[in-house]
């Protein structure tokens, strides 16, 4: 791989209020426990909570060696100081600052720059364009791809070439910018959220990945819960999990159950088998649960579990699976 990240880091967006209110105390002792459970690669972005994540991750990283930890923010808008905040869904109790979506080489740095100052450190090891993708923009996305892949895009280029940067890539939730990105330019990593997971992985594994190790490019696992729904909630893709995956998130538990494992830990550690990807980065708004990811990250599961799940159909034949450790 052309860069190498830490297996296990934190994601930053329940620290920008994503679906509910967090107060700094709490937000603080996360992120303190995140530190003091071993994670070492912390990713953030603007959009959460319009600067409010980096703004916290900025205050747990004022004490820290720089060279101690792997650092990840992302461009594609800019913020700029305002009445009230946007509160743009599914964050809420922002900062005010409204955004504007900026996918030109100027805006990015201008957009690094700011992150620099509301993160408090002198350097950024990986950048990524956000959103650029049907999902937030719908059908004019490919209008803001190509801006991206115009400006942005060369601008990290630039960086990294410079040593500025470590590397680059694309932060999105679906699949085919990704594929578009590696024909198009020169990418090193990608964070795709929510797709490479118990329940959703077709698309990425036959589309998508086998290009990723040919090409040496990375991938970071967001999102390995699907926004909860694998490790307890009710949430899938930011919304209410439907049914039908309710359903199959029911058979895996029976599995994980009939094995003795818990199913977070199945879905952390399976994102973690093939070899496109480099990290898994859950996030968490409670300070209990960094120890306990860390926890499962390195729990015991048995081959014969794994075997279990494709034989069952709920895994594809072909999918990487962990090894198996005995439990």
């Amino acid at each position: 791989m052309r860069i190498t990240l830490p297996r296990l880091g934190f994601g930053g967006a329940p620290l920008g209020n994503m679906f509910k209110p967090l107060d700094e105390p709490t937000a603080d002792a996360t992120l303190a426990a995140a530190w003091e459970a071993g994670i070492r690669y912390y990713d953030t972005s603007p959009h959460y909570g319009a600067g409010l994540s980096e703004q916290r991750f900025g205050r747990l990283l004022a004490d820290k060696r720089r060279d101690d930890y792997v650092l990840s923010t992302k461009v594609g808008r800019l913020l700029q100081p305002a009445d009230k905040p946007d509160n743009a869904p599914p964050f809420v109790d922002e900062l005010p600052n409204h955004r504007i979506l900026d996918y030109s080489a100027d805006g990015a740095r201008r957009s690094i720059e700011a992150s620099l100052e509301r993160l408090g450190v002198d350097r950024i090891d990986v950048v990524y364009i956000h959103d650029v993708s049907e999902d937030q923009h719908g059908p004019q996305w490919t209008e803001y791809f190509e801006q991206a892949m115009k400006g942005a895009a060369k601008a990290l280029i630039q960086m990294r070439e410079e040593g500025t940067i470590r590397g680059w890539g694309l932060g999105v939730n679906l699949v085919e910018p990704c594929r578009m990105a590696l024909e198009q330019s020169d990418p090193d990593v990608f964070l795709l959220a929510g797709r490479y997971s118990l329940l959703d992985h077709r698309e990425a594994l036959d589309t998508l990945f086998p290009q990723c190790v040919e090409r040496g490019v990375g991938i970071v696992v967001g999102g390995p819960f699907n926004s909860g729904v694998l490790a307890g909630g009710q949430n899938y893709d930011y919304a209410e999990a439907p049914e039908e995956i309710r359903r199959k998130t029911a058979e895996i538990e029976a599995v994980c159950q009939r094995f003795g494992v818990d199913m977070r830990a199945a879905a952390l550690q399976f994102c973690l088998a093939h070899p496109a990807v480099l990290a898994a980065i859950p996030g968490t708004s409670n300070p209990k649960r960094p120890a306990q990811y860390v926890q499962q990250f390195e729990a015991a599961i048995a081959a014969e579990f794994w075997q279990s799940l494709k034989e069952e159909n709920l895994l594809p034949v072909d999918v990487p699976v962990p090894e198996g450790r005995p439990a």
